[in-house]
């Protein structure tokens, strides 16, 4: 998976790191009811929901590279 990651290139590592920590996110808000980016940018909720919003475009870029465009 590494030689993988190096052949996409930054912008592709970037995405696939945020798109964990998004999966991470929703396995806690579904175990514990705890959202950890409310948690940790709660007093800030407009980068709170620009955090969200990257990691759903993460997700989609993510999609795109590895299953639409080879």
């Amino acid at each position: 998976m590494m030689n993988e990651m190096k052949e996409k290139g930054t912008l592709f590592c970037i995405a696939i790191i945020l798109v964990l920590i998004g999966g991470i996110n929703w396995g806690l808000v579904g175990l514990l009811n705890l959202d950890l980016v409310a948690l940790l940018l709660g007093s800030m909720p407009i980068v709170q929901k620009l955090v969200y919003i990257l990691i759903g475009l993460s997700a989609a870029f993510v999609i795109f590279k590895k299953f639409i465009k080879k």
